[in-house]
This record gives C-alpha cells, sequence and structure tokens, in this order.
C-alpha cells in the first residue's frame, strides 16, 4: 500500500498540481489532503474546484475552520480573500470536512493533532522559532492514538519520527507554503530555504511502515508575481525563496 499524502496546500494550485504529477509518475494506491487547502492571496477557488474534482480523503484545517466561522473585524487577510472568492459549493464542501479520521485500520489521520486542528504536534515554540518536540510532549499530544502511523500537517515542517510506543509520526510539510510566521503565542518564524511542493508517500511492506519526504520543484516565480498582484509582497518573498521576510508582518500558516 503506497499512500500520498498532501498538505497546506494555501491555494497554490501550481505547486498542488506539480505535486500531483510527481505522484502520479511514482505510482500510489490513494491520496490523502490534511487540510489547510485554500487560504492564501493565490487561487483558492480553483484549488477548491480541483480539490473536490479528486476522489481522495479530504480533513478541514485551522484555515478553513476560520474561513468559514470569518470574523470580519478580526481575521486574517488571507483567510477574508479566500471567502470572499468562495461560493457555495466550495463552502459546503469545506464544512462537510472534518480536522482527523481514522483511515484503513491502521493510520490516524489529523491537521494538528488529534486533539485541535491548530495545536502544533512534532514541533514546540521557542522564541524565534520551532523546535523539535520532546518525546514526552508528543506521547502528551498523541493521547490514546494507538494508530501504527499518524500523519499530522498545520507546521508545514517536513518530518518523520517514532513515538515512545514505536508509531510512525509523518508530516509531509506543505504543498504551497514553504514559510511562515505568527506572533501566538510568541513570535516564531518557520523557514524551509527553499520554494519546492513537499509532500510524503507512505508505504507499507509486509508488515512494516516507511515514509518518504519529496520535495518537488515547480513554477514558483508565477505564483509569487500572483501574489504581488494581489497585494501581498510577503507571500512573493515567502514562495521564492521560502524564508520569511525580516520586515513582513506575520503570514500565518
Amino acid at each position: 500500500m503506497r499512500i500520498a499524502v498532501v498538505s497546506d496546500i494555501h491555494g497554490n494550485l501550481a505547486a498542488l498540481q506539480a505535486v500531483v504529477e510527481d505522484f502520479g509518475r511514482r505510482g500510489v494506491d490513494a491520496v490523502v489532503n490534511l487540510g489547510d487547502s485554500l487560504s492564501g492571496p493565490l487561487l483558492p477557488r480553483e484549488t477548491a474546484q480541483f480539490l473536490m474534482a479528486q476522489d481522495w480523503l479530504h480533513l478541514r484545517g485551522n484555515h478553513e475552520r476560520q474561513v468559514l466561522n470569518l470574523d470580519p473585524q478580526a481575521c486574517d487577510p488571507s483567510d477574508a480573500y479566500t471567502r470572499s472568492q468562495l461560493g457555495p459549493a466550495e463552502l459546503d464542501w469545506i464544512a462537510s470536512l472534518n480536522p482527523f479520521h481514522p483511515y484503513s485500520g491502521e493510520i490516524f489521520l489529523c491537521h494538528g493533532t488529534p486533539a485541535h486542528d491548530a495545536e502544533y504536534f512534532l514541533e514546540s515554540v521557542e522564541p524565534g522559532r520551532l523546535r523539535l518536540a520532546t518525546r514526552e510532549e508528543i506521547s502528551q499530544r498523541l493521547g490514546a492514538v494507538s494508530a501504527a502511523v499518524v500523519v499530522c500537517g498545520h507546521t508545514h515542517v517536513p518530518r518523520m519520527m517514532r513515538s515512545a510506543r514505536g508509531q510512525m509520526l509523518v508530516n509531509p510539510g506543505s504543498v504551497g507554503q514553504p514559510a511562515w510566521d505568527d506572533d501566538q503565542p510568541i513570535y516564531h518564524a518557520v523557514e524551509n530555504g527553499a520554494p519546492d511542493a513537499r509532500y510524503a508517500i507512505i508505504e507499507k511492506n509486509g508488515s512494516h511502515w516507511g515514509a518518504q519526504l519529496i520535495a518537488v520543484p515547480y513554477d514558483h516565480e508565477a505564483m509569487a508575481a500572483l501574489a504581488l498582484r494581489h497585494g501581498r509582497p510577503d507571500w512573493e518573498y515567502i514562495l521564492n525563496r521560502g524564508y520569511v521576510p525580516a520586515t513582513a508582518p506575520p503570514a500565518a500558516n
């Protein structure tokens, strides 16, 4: 069994199409999408329509929740733009999604952690950056989930590790947003250092699961130019470089 895992597309349709082409060449049996699919200054409506046409299992990320419950007085500009671009069919689709899902008996899928769509799973916050979470932190966040494989997104950090109980834990990274920063709970940034689209393939051989973390080049310059046309120089910088501009306001994940 080979399963492609995508997450945190953030409306970057060009990156998503490059990833789909890549795992199509490699051959997979199924595809799962962990959410935060649309929010950003790029192509939210077109990305939603592309995803709605796929026979994949989709999750709802924290940004889907925020788009659905938009507060015009205190909302992320990416969420506000996304909401303005979506019609009733797209909104109904994201409203139908769940933030976590057991899959195929041995796999548990979540956007953040099994408990919350906006909680970091494999990383923890330190001033200025994320650090690798300790085994104790991961065990607490894992809770009672006993699946052999637990797959998460949200932080945009590609990572594979093992829990204290030996479970394989995988974050595929972000398809469409290679860097971001936030000022909650304290300022921190995530920078993957390259503009490539990220995804993962998890695979079972016999009784053992393994994972590949994959980076795919695509025409990021076109998406960066689109972000700039939509008034987001912070995203233009991020998409071209995989780093956060030092003077930009937070571009939340």
